[in-house]
Order: structure tokens, then C-alpha cells, then sequence
């Protein structure tokens, strides 16, 4: 028997997991712990829609993590089995993940996955946008019913193309005569409403619901129980559980963290054939994912994004070893618009791009910190934070991207 065969048969022979899936971040839980207010909150919200009324639309924001997805899409499912216990079929829900590229890119995109899901039919491009909305409301107002549209991570759509999209949506009941639309926007963005139009604002705002983070204790009760379904009796050691709720709550409170921390310490220890997963297992996973989410990050961000990444990645490279240099707001615009020339992009204003570091500062992917430089005014000198073993993966994804 070859390595590759040894390595196969211990494997398919013995796993250290009793169902893997109870970890992962589409798994739907029976029970949701420590939202309970949330809950009841969205389902007071939502509950005209069984008398057949349209619900106000709701706002939902919180960091990643903390349950926002699983809550509405807890409640939305009560509310269909609720309707199609009474015998009616009035009432339709429709699921969008806004962070999916093939469906956010453009608001043609958003209303055809809309129309697909419920059950109609748009060529993926061709018609003009006005038409596939006369198609969308074609589609919906030949009876009476409530259509709730669920817009879930909307902050990235609105990122790529605009408001003006959720403003349209909003006002479509206007042009409704019997059915009726209402929206849950779901965001992990804390000040995303900051940056709409008032207009957009007011519609979409009706009601609005925070979901705050979970302390180190609530994680590490949503861990035991999930681990008790994923994991074989004793194969935690002592103290894992907390070690990981502790990386998590560090991290905002964000339980997919923890859950994804707990799954892939699992993974490592069953790479190495060991028949429990230590303290040590958790530390190495905490490493390859903070390895893995910066590179999804700078993946699939937008091409703006990308090629101001590039020129402070250009800078770093040319100022190493040069001790007294440093990298400085200005200095990234100059080379940023450089790689626009060259790549044949649009080149941004400052100020854009000054947002854009600072989006970046949010993510952990630089550090900015303002430096004043007397009657000349105040700057930001920038450090990559990018460990060295991400800096050559991620040259060549935006060299990929970029045709750099």
C-alpha cells in the first residue's frame, strides 16, 4: 500500500466526526440560542402577512455572525408552514444572497434571481431593466398575495451598483393591484444606512432591528451543543471549547467563526490521524483561516478595491529597506493612478479612494494612522497588514484580476 492509499484508507476506515455538517455556516439549527428577543421581534414584524397584509419592511443589521440570516430565515419558514397549514397559498418567500457575484453585479442580475425564484424566467442579459421589472410585476400581480423578498449582505450589493435599485423595489407597491411586496434587508455593515439617500432610508427603514454580538459564555453554548452533533464521544479535549469561544468573541462575538474554527481544528487533527483535537489544533486553525478569509477578501472585492490594493502592495515593495520612507495617502493615489493607466481603468477621485482605505483599515488588511505634517495638514501613513505568507498568494490573485 502507497502513502496515497494509506492516507485514503484511514479516512474511509475511522472519523473523528459523527456528522460534520452541523458545523458548517448553511446548517439550519432546530433551536437558536440567545436570540430570543430578535426572534420574537422579526416575528411580531412579519405577522400581518398571515392575515394577509403587507408587513412594514425591516432593516437587520449586526456584525457577521450574529445570527441575523438564521433568525429570518427561522421565522420566515414558521410563517410559510403557518400559511400552508391554514390551507393558503397567499404568501411567497424568497431568499437572495447579495454577496453571490452572479447575482449582485447589477440590478438586471437581483430582479432576474428574483423572478427565478419565483418560478418566471429572464434571459440572463439582453432586455432593458425597466422591461424585466414590467416582467417582475407581470409575474406577481395576477392574484392577491404577499411576496416577502429577504436581500440578505444588501450593503454589497449597493456597494457594486447603487441605491437607486432598493428605491425602485420599495415603490413597486404603488404600481401593484393585488399583490404586495415587503423587504428584509440584512446587513454586517453597523453604519450602512449612514450612506443612503433619505429616500432610501425612510422606505427601506421602517422598521429596524440590531443584532448585538455573543459573549465568550453564549458561544461556547451554541459550541456544546453543536459539537455533542458533529464530534464522536471524547474527542474534545479539555478546555477546546472555551478556547475557541474565546478566539470568537475576540473577533466581534461571531459564532460561524467559532463554528469554522471548531470544524477545521477537527480537519487538522484528523490530517494527522490523532484521535482527539487539542488546544494546539485549534491555535493552527486559527491561523489558516485568518489566511484564507484574507484572501477571499481581496478575491472578491471589486476592481477598484483591487487596484488600490495593488498600488500600496507596489509601494511596500519599493520602499523596503528604504527605513526612512514611508507610505503615505498621497503617495498610494500617485501609484494608483499609474496602474489605472496601464490596466485601462477608470481612475477615481482621492476622496473615493481615501474611503477605500479606510474600508480597508475596517477589514484588518492595512493599518492607517493619521500623522500631521504641520502647515502642510494631516496625512495617513499606511501599513500593510497582510502576513508574509499571504503576500505572494495575494500579488498573484491581483495579477490574475488586474492583467497586471
Amino acid at each position: 500500500m502507497d502513502k496515497i492509499d494509506q492516507i485514503f484508507s484511514s479516512f474511509t476506515q475511522t472519523s473523528i466526526f459523527k456528522n460534520k455538517m452541523t458545523l458548517q455556516s448553511n446548517y439550519s439549527p432546530s433551536m437558536i440560542h440567545h436570540r430570543d428577543e430578535q426572534i420574537e421581534a422579526v416575528a411580531s414584524i412579519l405577522a400581518p402577512t398571515l392575515r394577509g397584509e403587507r408587513a412594514s419592511n425591516l432593516f437587520i443589521y449586526g456584525k457577521t455572525g450574529t445570527g441575523k440570516t438564521l433568525s429570518v430565515d427561522h421565522v420566515g419558514g414558521r410563517i410559510i408552514e403557518k400559511v400552508k397549514a391554514g390551507g393558503h397559498d397567499y404568501l411567497q418567500y424568497v431568499y437572495i444572497n447579495c454577496k453571490l457575484k452572479k447575482v449582485a453585479d447589477t440590478e438586471y442580475r437581483i430582479l432576474a434571481e428574483i423572478i427565478h425564484e419565483l418560478g418566471g424566467n429572464v434571459p440572463a442579459t439582453g432586455l432593458p431593466t425597466d422591461q424585466v421589472y414590467t416582467r417582475f410585476i407581470n409575474l406577481i400581480d395576477g392574484k392577491k398575495q404577499m411576496i416577502l423578498i429577504v436581500l440578505d449582505e444588501i450593503d454589497q450589493a449597493i456597494k457594486k451598483i447603487s441605491d437607486n435599485f432598493i428605491y425602485t423595489l420599495t415603490r413597486l407597491n404603488s404600481e401593484l393591484k393585488n399583490a404586495q411586496i415587503s423587504i428584509i434587508g440584512i446587513s454586517n455593515s453597523l453604519t450602512f444606512m449612514d450612506d443612503l439617500d433619505p429616500r432610501v432610508r425612510s422606505s427601506l427603514g421602517e422598521e429596524e432591528l440590531v443584532f448585538p454580538p455573543y459573549n465568550a459564555l453564549q458561544l461556547q453554548d451554541i459550541l456544546r451543543e453543536r459539537a455533542n452533533q458533529a464530534f464522536k464521544e471524547g474527542i474534545l479535549q479539555e478546555g477546546v471549547i472555551a478556547k475557541c469561544a474565546a478566539f470568537a468573541a475576540r473577533e466581534h462575538g461571531d459564532a460561524r467563526r467559532a463554528l469554522d474554527l471548531l470544524r477545521v481544528a477537527g480537519e487538522l487533527a484528523e490530517r494527522e490521524q490523532m484521535s482527539v483535537v487539542g488546544l494546539d489544533h485549534i491555535d493552527a486553525a486559527n491561523q489558516k483561516i485568518e489566511r484564507d478569509k484574507m484572501l477571499d477578501i481581496i478575491e472578491s472585492e471589486p476592481k477598484q478595491f483591487q487596484l488600490v490594493l495593488a498600488a500600496i502592495m507596489a509601494l511596500e515593495e519599493r520602499q523596503s529597506g528604504k527605513h526612512e520612507e514611508r507610505v503615505v495617502t498621497g503617495d498610494v493615489y500617485n501609484i494608483y493612478q499609474e496602474i489605472c493607466n496601464t490596466t485601462k481603468n477608470e481612475i477615481l477621485t482621492q476622496r473615493r479612494v481615501s474611503d477605500i482605505l479606510a474600508e480597508f483599515d475596517m477589514l484588518g488588511i492595512i493599518n492607517a494612522r493619521v500623522i500631521s505634517k504641520g502647515r502642510q495638514g494631516r496625512t495617513r501613513e499606511i501599513k500593510l497588514m497582510l502576513s508574509p505568507n499571504i503576500k505572494p498568494k495575494a500579488r498573484e490573485i491581483l495579477k490574475k484580476s488586474l492583467d497586471l
